[in-house]
């Protein structure tokens, strides 16, 4: 997210518009908690996770009276265009706001997930694979050195990106994702036929499974495999964190700098999106509505790895 404030903010001041950040997304807007930024603000922030503007999940917001008042505070602050960056939660929120106020909005998508309709990659997502990656390689010299099987738990409650292409980029066993139904019966019987005679293994859960999280699954599959050593790693919030990868910062500039462009050029109520190497728009009311899933073909090529001798 630093990366596209940063390229939000500079492109402003390319173009001599005065950038106005909110801290703590549609809480700060209630609050009119608005900073006047400066190219000081932005000039070394490409290489950090998180986001200096801050973010709060807001219910409040979800009050008439309460979106009065974020109104008022951007019509006195003067306020012309609002970009926001962030999930299907506040591009629902921001659409609400723009059609009360009557405000342009361009959203950005920002999440870990990668779940938003319209675009290949969301800002933050590519970094958060590689770390789950980099996780997945370290206890994996950890259940081969002591013979066990690894449920990791990754973050997806909704959608299996994160799981099924880290299962696949760390070489995993066995991946379970929402998309998919997870038969516990066929789970236990892959796991007894992979593990004669081999060392470990690695089962990437995704937060979201129909069978539930990694230790909801290992509760009820360890009566039915005695004697296996059977651990559980979940690797929560240290998903979120750590600096962006360069995909990442690369995607969240020319994401940043093109919602300005869209903004200058009178468009209002889009989403940014990457198609391959190119951008594109959707209208936001799309990109809420609309669900994206993973490519499941992905399962296949996972199967084959495991089979091939």
């Amino acid at each position: 997210m630093n990366a596209c404030i940063r390229a939000i903010v500079k492109s402003c001041l390319y173009s001599n518009i005065q950038p106005v950040g909110i801290r703590d997304g549609f809480k700060g807007m209630m609050e009119g908690d608005f900073w006047l930024m400066k190219y000081k603000d932005v000039d070394n922030i490409i290489q950090m996770g998180g986001t200096v503007l801050g973010t709060a999940r807001s219910k409040e917001f979800m009050e008439k009276d309460r979106r009065k008042q974020a109104i008022d505070n951007l019509v006195s602050q003067e306020i012309d265009g609002l970009i926001v960056i962030g999930g299907d939660g506040s591009f629902a929120g921001a659409q609400t706001l723009s059609q009360e106020m009557g405000i342009p909005v361009i959203g950005v998508p920002a999440t870990i997930d990668n779940d938003i309709y319209g675009t290949d990659h969301t800002i933050g997502y590519d970094t958060a694979l590689n770390t789950v990656t980099q996780a997945v390689d370290k206890i994996r010299d950890t259940a081969s050195s002591h013979h066990r099987i690894f449920f990791v738990e990754v973050m997806g409650r909704h959608a299996g990106f994160i799981a099924l292409n880290s299962a696949i980029a760390s070489g995993a066993e066995t991946v379970l994702i929402p998309e998919e139904t997870t038969d516990l019966e066929q789970l236990v019987a892959q796991i007894k036929s992979q593990n004669k005679g081999k060392r470990s293994s690695i089962i990437i859960v995704a937060e979201g499974d129909d069978a539930g999280g990694s230790m909801d699954i290992i509760r009820k599959v360890s009566p039915y495999l005695e004697g296996y050593d059977l651990k559980t790693s979940v690797l929560g919030h240290l998903q979120r964190g750590g600096s962006p990868s360069a995909f990442d910062r690369i995607l969240a500039t020319r994401m940043g700098a093109y919602a300005l462009e869209l903004l200058l050029s009178g468009k209002r109520n889009l989403m940014v999106g990457s198609q391959g190497d190119n951008l594109q728009t959707i209208t936001i009311q799309q990109g809420i509505k609309m669900n994206s899933t993973p490519d499941l073909t992905k399962l296949d090529l996972l199967k084959k790895m495991l089979t091939a001798h």
